[in-house]
């Protein structure tokens, strides 16, 4: 049988992971999406299950890219079809950040998925010849890194993408370098272990049926994919939505829940029982309570609300008891 080098035939089985990956990040997207609108609880996607499960398409997603970066370079960089990757990669991250900007600006994605997959292939090529054993202890290192090398240089707006600042900025999709790249560097690192024990010559042989043609093509094509699959979703909710509107979502035990999961991705439990409590009678005070759920609110409520949430933060930062003291 010729080696899956030699006749530089596709794998089947890479296209049929990237394209499970791809339904995935559907299936998540389509819940953000009625979270968005109005159709599932405030704050669903924030929980633990859901945070688990982007994480985990994330991660399969950046593995995958440092398996085919090393299957597609590791006889020499093939400069011409690198090159044109990414710039594909690069105009795509680019055009999701002008649109997530006019769309969501308060939550724009400035260094998402795409982002990381232009900067870790780049990255990447440095691997291709590093041990495998050298390119994990890497990886490990890169995934460790936010826990132990955070500092306040990181805090300026333009080292967010790095990813070792001390407050986590707001985007809609935020996958900085580290840990991230550790991702990458996993999938070189497995890939070069693949490669010698022959596991991808067996893999060219492999195909699975006709079941697998549609996550197959889509795979091929994920880039594609990626692209179109949230104008769809957002479209056929939108369309759905004049015919059937969402509920209101304005009760306190909805503010409480979105509020908490929010918050509880980047502070402790005490400290968010107390913001969030602050801001539930905050918001209903000042009469906000239908204007924190709309997307599209004017500039005059963003900074109310933005103002309550800093007061709010300052008075639960407060040891108790504080508030009373001369």
């Amino acid at each position: 049988m010729p080696s899956a080098t030699k006749n530089k035939s596709r794998i089947e089985a890479i296209d049929l992971a990237r394209g499970a990956a791809l339904a995935a990040m559907i299936v998540f997207h389509f819940a953000w999406d009625l979270e968005f609108f109005g159709y599932a609880p405030p704050g669903m996607t924030r929980e633990t299950g859901w945070l688990l499960f982007a994480r985990g398409i994330a991660s399969s997603f950046l593995f995958l890219v440092g398996v085919s970066l090393f299957l597609a370079h590791k006889d020499g960089v093939r400069i011409r079809s690198f090159l044109k990757r990414l710039a594909m990669v690069g105009a795509a991250a680019l055009a999701i950040t002008a649109a997530t900007y006019i769309a969501t600006p308060q939550g724009f994605i400035f260094f998402g998925i795409l982002h990381q997959i232009a900067v870790a292939s780049v990255l990447g090529l440095l691997f291709l010849r590093a041990p495998a054993l050298l390119t994990f202890v890497v990886a490990v290192l890169v995934i460790a890194a936010p826990a132990y090398l955070r500092h306040g240089f990181f805090d300026h707006p333009a080292l967010w993408w790095v990813g070792l600042s001390t407050i986590n900025p707001r985007a809609n999709d935020y996958v900085p370098l580290f840990p991230w790249f550790g991702a990458v560097l996993l999938g070189i690192a497995a890939a070069k272990l693949g490669w010698g024990a022959g596991l991808f010559d067996r893999l060219a042989g492999w195909h699975p049926g006709p079941w697998s043609r549609v996550p197959s093509f889509a795979g091929r094509h994920s880039l594609a994919v990626y692209l179109l699959h949230q104008p769809v979703l957002i479209g056929t909710i939108w369309l759905f939505a004049l015919i059937v509107p969402p509920q209101p979502r304005t009760t306190p035990e909805d503010f409480s829940r979105a509020c908490q999961a929010e918050c509880v991705a980047v502070r402790d439990e005490a400290f968010c029982r107390a913001y969030c409590g602050c801001m539930l009678e905050a918001v209903e005070r000042e009469g906000l309570s239908e204007a924190m759920w709309e997307a599209d609110r004017d500039n005059a409520v963003t900074q109310t609300i933005e103002r309550l949430a800093f007061e709010c933060s300052v008075e639960s930062e407060m040891p108790t008891g504080s508030e009373n003291q001369p």
